[in-house]
């Protein structure tokens, strides 16, 4: 199976489960600074303070199988497709940028919506980048569902998805999901690839 990917993506899924597998012969204080922490804590004493290393590092912690599993099985659905477009150097340079926005995303809104915060870990703000990605760039390529079981294309899924996303963030549903870091990932994608196709029309000219 990791023969098919490409060689970031391999390298990323890889990362991941080494790490994941860290937390059972290491302390879990170790990889607990490895997490997002918020800038400022409702509860200094239960916390660990912010180092900016965290804003990348957090994007290789899950601490839960289920968080693990699901977004790797994105990234090996999707970031395959991704890499090959974008080249290896692109899409590092993308998934880093997505990571850290994510995290960026994250911090400014505990910080100005006070809201309590624990730590945040786990790829997702990469993930949701890559799955805007290859939104824009295979808008009709046909992704069939979970539930429910019907195919859609791959630009209506990601429409929908950042659209529950957003609903979920600004309602506060589904707490203790980083909704807004997924959409900071996105939203930071967006840029990235916004900034490379002024710079190929500006080339072109």
């Amino acid at each position: 199976m990791l023969r098919n990917l490409t060689p970031t993506v391999r390298a990323i899924l890889i990362a991941n489960l080494l790490i994941f597998a860290a937390q059972f012969v290491v302390a879990p204080e170790a990889l607990l600074r490895l997490a997002l922490w918020p800038l400022h804590s409702a509860n200094p004493a239960d916390s660990l303070p912010f180092r900016p290393w965290q804003l990348l590092s957090y994007g290789f912690v899950h601490f839960e199988f289920w968080h693990l599993f699901t977004n790797m099985f994105a990234l090996y659905m999707f970031g395959s497709d991704v890499e090959r477009l974008l080249g290896s150097r692109h899409f590092q340079l993308f998934y880093v940028v997505c990571v850290v926005g994510a995290a960026l995303a994250q911090q400014l809104v505990t910080a100005t919506m006070h809201v309590t915060a624990g730590p945040t870990v786990g790829a997702s703000g990469g993930i949701f980048g890559l799955l805007l990605c290859f939104g824009m760039a295979f808008p009709q390529r046909q992704l069939m569902l979970v539930f429910p079981p019907i195919p859609m294309p791959a630009w209506l899924f990601v429409t929908l998805y950042g659209v529950l996303e957003l609903f979920l963030g600004v309602f506060s549903l589904n707490q203790g999901v980083a909704h807004f870091a997924h959409l900071g990932g996105m939203a930071a994608g967006f840029l990235l690839i916004m900034y490379w196709r002024a710079q190929a029309r500006s080339h072109r000219r």
